[in-house]
């Protein structure tokens, strides 16, 4: 009855304050949530909805809703977006360095006097004393934490300011949370878990799947191969369109030899003065450029509906940050094209970058200063010398270990039963050997997905455990496969978004929608992806297609240990194990040899 009654508040809500005559299955369970009092994730893609589940319930709760997002842009976007409503209930302001103290001051009276009820802030703007108490006497109902994927060391835009709001929401009073973002696979919705506090978190996964958008991939023998597969791309498709490459030295090169050959380009990277690369991404947006060579650091906040095409001149870091990259073309709904020109040097490249680890020198030290007396972030930069960034890394490592505890108002204090500091790195850079393997087993995965002659669509979303049943029908597999797989025409212009049997290429009906449970709480900061109810014995015999592993079950390997389903294609499963990362297996060969068991311990 309970359910029912807050399912009628929440739609009579969306009705009269936004004018929605409906709300989609998933944002509506994930709106019970937090109108429970409970926290959710919610992986939805860009134009799925997200926004709608913190506003709709914002609207109803009694008390003002924080959203904390990185960019103000993206802020401003969302305050000009409920401002045009004109409704009081939706009344928006935001705090942030590039305002006066006057200006400051005025917007959360404006929350405290119950004019507004929505407050925009930015991480660095909660982690001052100061503004957190200010925000707390505020009495938030709510706290939404938008691009939830930043505070995820795995995933593909990492922000140390991210990783104190774990703390900074405890110190708000603990109201619940949901956090928010287009792409997360099972690992990094663990981490966003873990690091926000996030108490059984009702997760939803869904509608991942863009049927507007062409998959395609081609191996490349030379990089001049490559060179010339992405002119005659580029020639072929509708502008405006971005190119994606690995380095700054390979995006200005790129850039270079585009405009020589006749396709106005520019170069995009953070190597950039901040004054260029405002420029070259307001011209790119208003359409005075045609093409953009970008790295990664072309990422949030571009929201540019008529982007036509999307290539990668080299093999990403894993499919999370490809999903997010390609996403960025067709958000209009119209067909749009994607390629990876790939070589298997490039996965040289990648492993370089995923290698590495911090010296146990500085972990063995700064854990030695940290037993020196409790302590803030600024004071302990001022004493290690350690840059803000290098600080924060390594204080998560410690913190994961049990070697430090975070407190109210940031203070930084090592625990009675902490590990002796040199233990306590041992144990850090324990850590990090899982991660960087994790990693490798990311890049694998990458590598599959370009090399496959299967279903890509099927490929790239069974990595984030949304189980799709079927074919795409928009990748040069499934659309086109040829005898010897995708074809020439993979580079053409009719390979930009058509489906099969003339089946519109729309995003908003995308395929099965899927509500994926919360993971179980594992260690401190990253729990268990998902744990099975008690134990199930495999059929005898195995037929393709058969399913004796469940999905978002455990499973138990007797070498790589436990590891979590997260999907099938066709004949194989898809394993995300604790030790080693990603694992494709045969499903007939991991049952006939004893390899997987359904494993229901924890």
């Amino acid at each position: 009855m309970r359910q029912m009654f807050s399912g009628w508040r929440l739609r009579r809500a969306a009705r009269r304050h936004f004018g929605w005559t409906s709300l989609r299955p998933v944002q509506l369970s994930a709106m019970k949530a937090l109108l429970r009092g409970d926290d959710a994730i919610v992986v939805l893609p860009t134009g799925g909805g997200k926004s709608a589940v913190y506003q709709v319930p914002g609207a109803v709760l009694p008390g003002p809703t924080i959203v904390i997002s990185p960019l103000l842009a993206l802020q401003q976007d969302q305050i000009a977006g409920l401002t045009a409503r004109d409704d009081p209930r939706l009344a928006a302001v935001q705090v942030n360095s590039t305002q006066t103290p006057k200006q400051q001051a005025a917007a959360l009276a404006a929350v405290g006097e119950g004019r507004a009820h929505f407050l925009f802030v930015t991480p660095e703007q909660l982690a001052d004393p100061q503004r957190l108490a200010e925000v707390r006497r505020l009495r938030p109902s709510l706290v939404a934490v938008d691009e939830a994927h930043c505070v995820s060391t795995w995933g593909y835009d990492f922000r140390p300011d991210y990783l104190q709001l774990g703390h900074l929401i405890r110190e708000l009073g603990r109201p619940p949370v949901v956090a928010l973002t287009a792409t997360a696979s099972p690992p990094v919705r663990a981490d966003i878990s873990g690091a926000l506090g996030l108490r059984d978190p009702r997760v939803v996964v869904a509608g991942l799947d863009r049927p507007n958008l062409h998959l395609a991939a081609l191996a490349c023998t030379s990089d001049e191969q490559r060179w010339q597969r992405l002119v005659a791309w580029a020639r072929e498709q509708e502008p405006p369109g971005v190119v994606y490459a690995p380095t700054r030295a390979v995006a200005e090169e790129l850039a270079d030899r585009l405009s020589r050959a006749g396709i106005e380009a520019t170069a995009f990277h953070a190597g950039l003065a901040t004054a260029a690369r405002h420029r070259r991404y307001e011209d790119f947006m208003a359409d005075r450029i045609p093409v953009m060579v970008a790295t990664s650091a072309f990422g949030m906040g571009v929201d540019k509906p008529n982007i036509r095409w999307v290539c990668h001149v080299a093999l990403p870091d894993s499919p999370d940050s490809y999903l997010q990259e390609i996403g960025r073309a067709g958000r209009d709904g119209q067909p749009a094209g994607t390629l990876l020109l790939f070589r298997p040097e490039d996965m040289a490249l990648q492993r370089y970058f995923a290698a590495g680890a911090p010296p146990r020198a500085d972990l063995v030290a700064l854990a030695l200063t940290l037993r020196e007396g409790s302590t803030s972030r600024k004071a302990l930069a001022e004493r290690t010398g350690l840059v803000p960034r290098k600080l924060s890394q390594l204080l998560t490592l410690l913190e994961e270990v049990g070697a430090v505890t975070i407190g109210p108002h940031g203070a930084l204090t090592v625990p009675r039963f902490a590990p002796p500091a040199a233990e306590a790195a041992e144990q850090a850079l324990a850590a990090v050997e899982r991660q960087r393997i994790l990693r490798h087993s990311r890049i694998d995965m990458m590598r599959q997905y370009a090399e496959t002659r299967r279903c890509r669509g099927r490929a790239l979303l069974g990595y984030f455990g949304e189980q799709f049943d079927r074919e795409c029908g928009h990748c040069d597999n499934c659309a086109a496969p040829g005898p010897d797989g995708p074809g020439p025409r993979s580079t053409g212009s009719e390979a930009t978004g058509a489906t099969r049997e003339g089946r519109p290429s729309q995003t908003t009906k995308g395929p099965r929608r899927q509500t994926v449970q919360a993971p179980t709480a594992g260690t401190a900061r990253r729990p268990a992806l998902a744990e099975a109810g008690a134990s199930i014995t495999a059929p005898d015999a195995v037929a393709d297609g058969d399913r004796p592993f469940p999905v978002s079950g455990a499973v138990r390997h007797p070498e790589w240990g436990t590891g979590t389903v997260l999907a099938y294609e066709k004949d194989r499963v898809v394993v995300l194990f604790d030790t080693v990362g990603y694992k494709t297996l045969s499903v007939r060969i991991a049952h006939q040899r004893g390899l997987l068991t359904v494993d229901g311990t924890p």
